[in-house]
C-alpha cells in the first residue's frame, strides 16, 4: 500500500490549512492561528465521547488530526453543545495570557477545514456524532466554491 497522501504532503497540507485560518481571522502570526485551532479542537472534542472524537479525527488531515488529539482526557463526559458565543469563549479561555483568538475562531477554522477535507466524508461522520456537530462546523457561504478543497 502506498503512503497516505496526507502523511507525505503533511507540511503542505498544514501550511494551506493555517493560512485558510489567519485570513479568515485576521491574525498576523502562525503561532496566533494555531492557538485559535487548538482552541476550537478542544471545545468540540469536550463535546464528544473518544470513541466519536477518533471517528472525526480520521477524517482530519495529518496535523489538524494530531493536534485535535493532543493532550485529550478521553474519559471525560461529554459537555453539551452551546451557542456559538458561548464555545468561541471556551476556545478563547485556552492559554488566556497568549491568547488572541476572534470572535469568528469557530467559522474561520470550519472554513479552513471544509477546504483540507472531502466534504462527503466530513458530512459522513458529522451525521453520526451528537446533535449540534453539524451546526458546530456550518459555514454561511453564498458560493460554495468558497469551500471547495485546494489541496485534497
Amino acid at each position: 500500500m502506498p503512503m497516505p497522501w496526507t502523511y507525505r504532503h503533511a507540511s503542505r497540507e498544514w501550511r494551506a490549512f493555517l493560512d485558510d485560518v489567519r485570513e479568515a481571522t485576521g491574525l498576523i502570526s502562525d503561532n496566533m492561528a494555531y492557538t485559535a485551532v487548538d482552541g476550537v479542537f478542544h471545545v468540540f472534542r469536550a463535546r464528544l465521547t473518544a470513541k466519536e472524537g477518533l471517528r472525526f479525527a480520521t477524517v482530519l488531515p495529518s496535523v489538524p488530526r494530531a493536534i485535535f488529539v493532543a493532550g485529550w482526557v478521553p474519559d471525560a463526559r461529554p459537555l453539551p453543545f452551546a451557542s456559538r458565543a458561548e464555545m468561541t469563549r471556551e476556545a478563547q479561555a485556552l492559554r488566556p495570557h497568549h491568547n488572541l483568538t476572534p470572535e469568528n475562531a469557530i467559522e474561520a477554522v470550519a472554513r479552513a477545514l471544509w477546504r483540507s477535507v472531502r466534504h462527503a466524508e466530513l458530512e459522513r461522520v458529522l451525521a453520526t456524532l451528537p446533535a449540534g456537530a453539524e451546526a458546530f462546523w456550518h459555514v454561511e457561504t453564498d458560493s460554495p466554491q468558497d469551500l471547495a478543497p485546494r489541496i485534497v
